[in-house]
């Protein structure tokens, strides 16, 4: 017999419905839809906008990675990585409690905790979660024992990593205990900065959950952290970092005047900072003002607009695979919306191609996927492929 089809966003948004005891018509106006929004989403004549979701689960009183699916368990196991996820989680537990055992040189510890977040920008997510817990009892170590800044720093960077790997698996509890870590160690550390890229990756974590108000609060709690950093160009970057994170928030909140203020903000400090994708591994410079850019256009239904923005993208040649990739996906979405479907299968392929464990895992590309299948007709061979692939 063959395996049951995993239910989409769609199904799982009217199985809740119905398991809450609300009609569409109830459902819809306390989620801020219109109830026909709603039917065409429950009937797979639309796919729901994060927001949408996000507004839908918080009307249910649910998590909305309840409604993505999230963690995709079969999907993991056959990565072989679900069965990595339970020794991050015990290093993750036993942060304050160091393990009696031999520590590298404190520069060989720092550098291979950098390496493992330029893998995680490479989408080596098998390999990174398979390395992670060793280094990590390592380094909590080595931080109790030595005590020093640059011990902290580089514990923090791996609870970061943490952080990342869990975010990018759909284990979202998890990244929100990697943060809670990260926080301990980078105040330890006494560096300001890294306290409020913390408060950034925060502000992420509320915006997938739907809660753009207390995102904002952290963000701006960021800036005022970033009061206390030395001036120079790594302040700099996170500063332009912070306002992107605005930009795309506010256009979750549909406010488009201050996304833009966002953007321009984002993009001068980008004119002075050039391309910094190594500046504490987040891409910043005025590459990520503009896929930031497409990012807000997409969240805010101007897709035609977001098509024509990402079209004059050019990505320089080191640039991080897992942002190109996440990219490619988000113009994925833009393109069907506006009726290019097979340009949006290619977007899907190439961002399968770049970052394939990543791109698995994320639901704007799986809601993408399903929407493609239900509307393409021509090409349902390669398209049924694809869908295999993705477990569907």
């Amino acid at each position: 017999m063959p395996p049951e089809r995993r239910r989409n966003v769609n199904e799982l948004i009217q199985h809740y419905r119905k398991l809450r005891g609300y009609t569409q018509e109830q459902l819809a106006p306390m989620a801020g839809i219109s109830a026909s929004h709603l039917s065409k989403i429950e009937q797979n004549r639309k796919q729901p906008s994060p927001a949408t979701v996000n507004a839908l689960a918080d009307a249910m009183k649910v998590h909305p990675s309840v409604l993505t699916g999230q963690p995709y368990v079969e999907e993991l196991e056959d990565d072989k990585l679900h069965e990595l996820v339970q020794p991050l989680r015990a290093a993750l537990d036993l942060y304050d409690i160091p393990p009696d055992m031999p520590t590298r040189d404190r520069g060989d510890l720092a550098a291979a905790a950098d390496q493992l977040c330029a893998r995680v920008r490479r989408t080596e997510l098998r390999g990174v979660a398979a390395a992670l817990p060793a280094l990590l009892q390592e380094a909590i170590t080595a931080a109790h024992t030595g005590r020093t800044d640059g011990d902290w720093a580089t514990l923090a960077s791996l609870f970061r990593t943490a952080y990342d790997v869990a975010a990018k698996l759909g284990y979202h509890d998890l990244s929100s205990l990697a943060l809670e870590r990260m926080a301990w160690a980078a105040e330890r550390a006494s560096d300001a900065t890294v306290v409020a890229m913390r408060q950034y990756m925060r502000a992420l974590v509320h915006m997938r959950s739907g809660t753009y108000t207390p995102g904002q609060q952290l963000i701006l709690s960021g800036h005022t952290l970033l009061e206390q950093a030395e001036a120079g160009r790594v302040r700099d970057v996170m500063t332009g970092q912070l306002h992107l994170g605005q930009a795309v928030l506010a256009a979750r909140s549909a406010d488009a005047a201050t996304a833009e203020e966002h953007l321009t903000e984002a993009a001068r400090f980008a004119e002075i900072t050039g391309e910094a994708g190594r500046v504490h591994w987040l891409s910043f410079g005025p590459t990520n003002v503009e896929v930031h850019r497409v990012s807000a256009l997409v969240e805010m239904c101007r897709d035609a607009e977001a098509v024509e923005v990402a079209s004059r993208i050019e990505f320089p040649v080191d640039w991080a695979p897992s942002r190109v990739a996440h990219h490619h996906c988000e113009v994925a979405k833009a393109l069907t919306w506006t009726g290019h479907r097979d340009e949006a299968f290619g977007r899907l392929l190439e961002a399968k191609r770049i970052a394939p464990q990543q791109t698995r895992h994320f639901p704007q590309a799986r809601a993408v996927l399903d929407d493609l299948v239900d509307a393409a007709r021509t090409s349902e061979d390669t398209l049924a492929g694809l869908a295999r692939w993705f477990g569907r």
